[in-house]
């Protein structure tokens, strides 16, 4: 995120509401709302401050909304692309990665995913956006498949498969319990590798699983 350049605070000398007040009620009216709901009158109504205090932190609503998708991209999209890129001893323990980002809600938020892709129908810069993340989300996962000995076509295609497939859950708002998911994991893991995963790899699974799900309470 970029730093206010207003060099002069508001009349009345009070910051009543910070700039990540302002973020978070923004990226909130975002995935409730829609981006056309993203509007500086409304969300000072709601935060009870001037407008005088938005523009101490930004130049404008599309200097917001330019932050939002910034946001977006250094959360979902950098996550994604960070544990594939981890070093992994097997390609299970590569896929197990990236599945991490599924479950902890920290790393991916599929609600603000679905926000932005709303938001770009009406928008062509931010569907180019979009066009762009989801590349680079793929390139990210391929390049895992490459490094555990996959062909290129192979490894394209897997990378697809995993990451389109999730995206399609997502958007299909199964809301399946952690717990059938978990219960699933060995399965997911031959499909996207059709390698047989240890007992470890599953018992870690589900440890992880179970420590995303009590720190979301």
């Amino acid at each position: 995120m970029t730093t206010p350049t207003n060099p002069k605070p508001p009349a009345n000398g009070k910051m009543k509401a910070t700039r990540e007040d302002w973020l978070n009620l923004a990226l909130d009216t975002l995935i409730s709302d829609g981006v056309e709901n993203v509007r500086v009158l409304s969300l000072g109504q709601k935060l009870d401050v001037s407008r005088s205090s938005f523009y101490w932190y930004f130049k404008s609503r599309q200097d917001l909304l330019d932050q939002l998708l910034e946001h977006w991209r250094n959360t979902n999209t950098r996550f994604i692309v960070e544990h594939a890129a981890r070093p992994s001893a097997t390609v299970i323990r590569g896929v197990m990665s990236i599945f991490e980002c599924w479950i902890d809600e920290r790393l991916f938020d599929p609600r603000l995913d679905f926000a932005i892709r709303a938001w770009a129908r009406h928008s062509g810069s931010v569907r180019r956006i979009i066009d762009q993340a989801d590349e680079e989300r793929v390139a990210a996962i391929r390049d895992m498949y490459l490094r555990h000995g996959y062909s290129a076509e192979d490894a394209f295609v897997r990378a697809r498969v995993l990451y389109f497939m999730q995206i399609g859950y997502y958007s299909l708002e199964l809301h399946e319990p952690m717990s059938s998911r978990v219960s699933l994991v060995a399965a997911y893991l031959r499909s996207f590798t059709g390698q047989e995963p240890t007992a470890e790899d599953i018992a870690d699974m589900a440890r992880y699983a179970a420590e995303a799900r009590a720190r979301s309470r």
